[in-house]
């Protein structure tokens, strides 16, 4: 018997019928930014979807907005490895985590603290938004697995908590498909969308989309890629 808090670790979306589904990159606390890029391509909010890779915290001076972002009816993120290291924020390397932007968290008062672990706790791992094209997944870093099956299958029913970490972790934390070039796809799904690993612009490697071209970047190099889930090409391309 797993001892875990039960979680729904993965997500599933109906087509959406009234608007366009649209997937953004790492937003890393820049949500002004975020919403000027979603002007840019009128995003209305009482039609359209926005999917979220993750890592909606730490970096950016705007942390604290995200409890709005999260209660609106229109946003849907994944869990990145920034938002885990909230959900751990009492068991993690903290020193790890200063190092990486997450100043902004330990002033907090405790019971603030807390807060924020539980709404993150509540971020699927995965996520799946149906399209007439098929479905998307959607995960932070990469789907490590041979099929987007047997990682839900790992997700939903791992046979040990150590097992399930390790797979949270590699759908949060890896890095080598991009690393690798790896060009083999996710063949049980039309495409899957990642964030995590900053790009100049967004790469396809297989069916694997590859979107955090570094909106949140402190000199302002980058931007926020914002991806239309049906045609899967960006709405707002550099």
């Amino acid at each position: 018997m797993l001892e875990t808090i039960e979680v729904t670790r993965e997500k599933r979306f109906a087509a959406n019928t009234a608007g366009r589904d649209v997937a953004v990159g790492d937003i890393h606390g820049h949500f002004s930014r975020l919403q000027a890029a979603l002007d840019g391509i009128r995003f209305d909010p009482s039609a359209d979807r926005l999917f979220s890779v993750g890592d909606l915290v730490d970096r950016g001076p705007e942390c604290e907005d995200v409890i709005k972002w999260l209660n609106k009816p229109w946003f849907h993120p994944v869990r990145g490895n920034h938002d885990d290291y909230v959900v751990r924020f009492d068991t993690c390397d903290i020193g790890n985590w200063m190092q990486n932007g997450g100043v902004w968290f330990v002033g907090l008062p405790l019971t603030e603290q807390q807060n924020y672990q539980v709404m993150f706790q509540d971020l699927p791992i995965a996520i799946e938004v149906e399209t007439a094209g098929g479905v998307v997944g959607i995960v932070h870093a990469d789907c490590v697995f041979d099929t987007w099956a047997q990682m839900k299958h790992e997700l939903e029913a791992p046979e040990s908590n150590k097992r399930l970490r390790l797979t949270q972790n590699t759908c949060m934390w890896s890095r080598s498909r991009y690393e690798q070039q790896d060009c083999r796809p996710v063949p049980d799904v039309r495409a899957v969308v990642v964030g995590h690993t900053p790009i100049k612009r967004p790469a396809v490697l297989g069916n694997v989309h590859h979107i955090d071209t570094g909106g949140w970047m402190k000199d302002g190099s980058g931007h926020f890629t914002l991806l239309d889930l049906a045609t899967l090409q960006p709405l707002n391309p550099a």
